[in-house]
């Protein structure tokens, strides 16, 4: 095995805090202490706790206090979105600073004190009182430390808190303004007489009604959040939609091409009313629905698996498989990323999480930084794209396209598999180029124990999988049960020890067996029955039908009765994740009581409160993109602008498919640098889905298309902040990281091309009665039946899939330079050709077919046919290319370097 020259072979992965450190600069996010962090971490426990509530119970739920009695809730969804999007305002405000001083309109205002000193003396009063103001602004808005709360921050977590007050207080109102509009809402004045008797002479506040300023003020605080979290660019983005409904009436409509965007004239109610308090459309539309029934739970989800120490241990469940192979680190990179795109769909996290301890391996086997780092942010972006969780993308797909999940997650995994094992043939193709061998024993873990001692890992992703597509509950409700188990399994191994496992057993059988004797009797549980809430008893079957049901509770119950009495019970088997035991640690130390680190129930509470706010902030920056990102869509919908952008865009593509499925690709990879998936896929498919389907294109594949775009945006230069990510753990250049990394996944880039084109590629048929179907319907998922059909299945299916498999491996040798030797440039470019036409030949067929018809040439014939011939020709050459080079290499030891030495990838 080679070593890398210019690394230090002692370099040490980076430890968990400096990982978090990493991601923290990247999103530019504070780092509080004190005080401050415990205000967060009780913002973001409470969010996720209403989640939970809207997870376990949905939009009516109920809970009992102690003292307080019985309190119920049921709540609307617009006031369920509401109330969400509020939670994540306030944290954007508490966790991003307004300014940290750096920026272009800090540095022009701290230019005038300076000025005026040059043109006055310092002690001129206009000097001091210049100085003194600029101390106060900065005081007031600036965080150049990214470590503390500022004014003008709490000032605007007060507005979310208002807004959410009315939402709950006045639907009634604000279900009549629907008919009524804005103006039929009360002023302030009119709800509040103190208000009236100190503001009501100001124009505004009498002057329009509280509904109106609400609206108002909440759109510009999405705006201004979607700068902190998102950047500038995508505020911009979304303020000129908003300027356009209001003023996109003064467009000409003679105007050539640009004349179809002309709307009619809207009045800032009307636009404010429907941004704002629609579910439809808008801030509160449909993103945001996703975010609140689906999004959030599986971020919840990941975070506790995360907090439960399985990340660690897929990563090291990837070294113990695939780590003494022919370039082991890095073929464990891409395992590892896999196994934890389950976990996280952010790409920045999952390259510095996973990054940190495989970058350093894979530097120190051999790999040059560059294309360590561009190995791990490759595979990490194909998180996203990875079932079962594909990260937010996924679950909008679900609402836009009215789908079930279990068969996105179907359609999803053949391209999904594609992409990883390219990067994988890659990998293997530098290692054999460099020479680069396995990992070292010291470094890997052996399989078996390893295996032994985290299985129970995989019982949360195997039941999520269960509960999708067998049992095919809704995603939130998969969720919901998959979480509980995960939190029965991590306290039951918490709880379990040689000394423990029977009280553990005990506990288990006497709560089950108490819970069916209580139901059987009076059809209740057992605390029901002793408040005296029974009534008719249940049968025997039906009273273990319910038991079971609720057996992870019962094992959570049963894990805390034994952990009461043996609270420092050494768990062999129970590794948090380091966050949550150096928050043990801290906690300890805080309270002088270093006996707390090795208590079980200050772990598992540690365990429980940092998987919640850490959830909570994962999912600030996705809820602010949904919500931003919605009010382009609603601008489409209030404006009428949808038919007209159809129009103009196959105006734009000159009816050729190749050049609209070009642009949608350029437009997502430009739309989607340094903006998250989410608010690519949100924006494009608002768009560009509806013209890709009067294409023809099935409604699914046109979806997906689109997200695998705006998922390779992510590392692609000049903007990859997925790259960039892994460049900040390799110490590599950042640009040439990009590069590579853009190179590794350009199956990515040419996959989506190919299943548009053969919709088996994603199990997609075309139904018997399409002809008669809107366009949209005219697809579906296959189905056992329609794989036995082997005239149907073996050219639509098997072929085009082998086809793109041997295909990405055409690419690999292309892109590296190295099949079983070094290749010419001759032979890369024939591999290039090969690989083209067995992933995608309708790509060349189609361009040349509309090449053709611009010079009034129509050409006629099967398009199945000419498939399978053009796959034909690029198996022939494939073989033909991989053949010469397998000779070449057996011939190189007799008679030296093979012709044309390899470049670099």
């Amino acid at each position: 095995m080679s070593t890398s020259q210019d690394d230090d072979p002692t370099e040490e992965q980076l430890s968990s805090e400096e990982a978090d450190e990493l991601v923290r600069e990247i999103e530019q996010r504070r780092s509080l202490r004190g005080i401050a962090a415990g205000v967060v971490a009780l913002v973001g426990i409470a969010f996720s706790v209403f989640q939970l509530f809207l997870a376990s119970q949905g939009f009516s739920f109920g809970f009992s206090l102690p003292v307080v009695g019985e309190l119920s809730l049921s709540l609307q969804l617009l006031q369920a979105n509401a109330i969400h999007v509020a939670f994540a305002l306030i944290l954007t405000f508490l966790l991003f600073p307004a300014s940290t001083g750096e920026g272009f309109l800090s540095r022009r205002l701290a230019r005038i004190v300076p000025w005026l000193e040059s043109h006055l003396e310092s002690a001129n009063p206009a000097v001091r009182v210049a100085a003194a103001g600029r101390r106060g602004v900065r005081w007031t808005f600036a965080d150049p430390d990214q470590d503390r709360i500022a004014p003008i921050d709490v000032l605007l977590t007060v507005i979310p808190i208002l807004f959410s007050v009315y939402f709950l207080t006045a639907f009634t109102e604000i279900r009549d303004m629907r008919v009524f509009g804005l103006e039929s809402g009360r002023t302030l004045p009119e709800m509040a007489p103190l208000v009236d008797s100190l503001l009501g002479g100001m124009p505004i506040v009498g002057e329009y009604s509280w509904a109106m300023i609400l609206g108002v003020l909440g759109i510009l605080l999405v705006l201004e959040a979607t700068r902190r979290t998102l950047g500038l660019p995508l505020m911009i983005l979304v303020g000129v939609f908003i300027l356009y409904a209001r003023w996109g009436h003064m467009i000409d409509q003679g105007t050539p091409l640009v004349g179809v965007l002309a709307i009619n004239e809207l009045a800032w109610t009307d636009i404010v009313q429907n941004l704002w308090y629609n579910t439809e459309n808008g801030v509160f539309g449909v993103p945001v629905t996703v975010s609140v029934q689906f999004i959030y739970i599986f971020i919840l989800f990941g975070s506790f698996l995360e907090m439960s120490g399985a990340g660690q241990w897929f990563i090291d469940l990837a070294y113990a498989a695939t780590g003494r192979r022919k370039g082991g680190p890095a073929k464990a990179s891409i395992l590892a990323s896999g196994f934890m795109g389950t976990i996280s769909g952010s790409s920045i996290a999952n390259t510095v999480t996973t990054g940190a301890f495989t970058i350093p391996l894979m530097k120190r086997s051999g790999y040059s930084p560059e294309f360590a780092g561009a190995v791990e942010s490759s595979a990490s972006s194909g998180g996203q794209i990875l079932p079962p969780v594909m990260g937010a993308a996924a679950f909008l797909m679900i609402q836009y396209t009215a789908t079930p999940f279990a068969d996105i997650i179907i359609m999803a995994t053949i391209p999904a598999v594609v992409f990883f094992f390219g990067v994988w043939v890659m990998v293997h193709l530098k290692a054999t180029q460099e020479g680069i061998g396995g990992v070292q024993g010291a470094d890997l873990v052996p399989l078996g124990p390893h295996m032994k001692r985290g299985w129970f890992y995989l019982i949360p992703i195997g039941l999520l999988l269960y509960y999708l597509i067998i049992a095919r509950l809704s995603v939130s409700r998969s969720a919901w049960f998959t979480l509980v188990a995960l939190a029965a399994l991590v306290t039951a191994i918490a709880a379990y020890s040689e000394r423990t496992r029977g009280r553990l057993l005990v506990s288990l059988v006497g709560i089950v067996g108490a819970e069916f004797a209580a139901y059987v009797i009076g059809g209740v549980g057992v605390l029901g029955l002793v408040t005296g809430g029974g009534a008719a008893g249940m049968a025997a079957g039906d009273a273990l039908g319910v038991v079971v049901g609720k057996i992870g509770w019962y094992l959570i119950a049963a894990g805390l009765v034994t952990l009461a009495t043996r609270p420092l019970t050494d768990s062999p088997y129970l590794e948090l994740d380091p966050a949550v035991e150096n928050a043990t640690d801290r906690f300890a130390s805080r309270l002088n009581r270093q006996r707390l680190a090795d208590n079980q129930f200050a772990r598992l509470g540690t365990f429980l409160v940092k998987s919640m706010d850490e959830g909570a902030k994962t999912a600030v920056p996705v809820v602010i993109a949904v919500a931003a990102a919605g009010i382009i869509p609603g601008v489409i919908s209030v404006t009428g602008l949808g038919p007209n952008l159809t129009a103009l865009i196959r105006a734009v593509s000159g009816g050729s498919l190749v050049v609209l499925l070009v642009i949608t690709a350029i437009a997502s990879i430009i739309l989607g640098m340094g903006m998250p998936t989410t608010v690519t896929y949100i924006i494009l498919v608002s768009m560009l889905a509806t013209p890709l389907v009067e294409f023809g294109i099935p409604l699914l594949a046109a979806h997906l298309f689109i997200l695998y775009f705006g998922v390779i945006a992510d590392i692609t230069p000049p903007v990859a902040v997925a790259a960039y990510a892994a460049s900040g753990v390799a110490k590599s250049d950042p640009y040439q990281t990009g590069i590579k990394a853009f190179s590794l996944s350009l199956n990515k880039a040419i996959v989506p091309f190919a299943f548009v084109l053969v919709p088996g590629i994603v199990l997609l048929r075309e139904k018997a009665n399409a002809a008669d179907l809107p366009l949209r319907d005219r697809f579906r998922v296959v189905n056992p039946s329609d794989l036995a059909d082997l005239t149907y299945s073996v050219p639509e299916i098997l072929i085009p899939v082998a086809g793109v498999f041997l295909g990405v491996v055409a690419l690999g040798a292309t892109v590296i330079g190295t099949l079983y030797t070094g290749l010419s440039r001759l032979e890369r470019t024939g591999f290039g050709v090969s690989s083209l036409l067995l992933m995608a030949p309708g790509l060349l067929s189609t361009s040349v077919f509309d090449l053709l018809g611009l010079v009034g040439v129509t050409v006629t014939v099967n398009d199945l046919v000419l498939d399978l011939a053009l796959r034909g020709v690029g198996l022939a050459l494939f073989v033909a290319l991989a053949v010469r080079n397998r000779r070449e290499a057996e011939t190189e030891p007799a008679h030296g370097e093979p012709e044309g030495s390899p470049e670099p990838a």
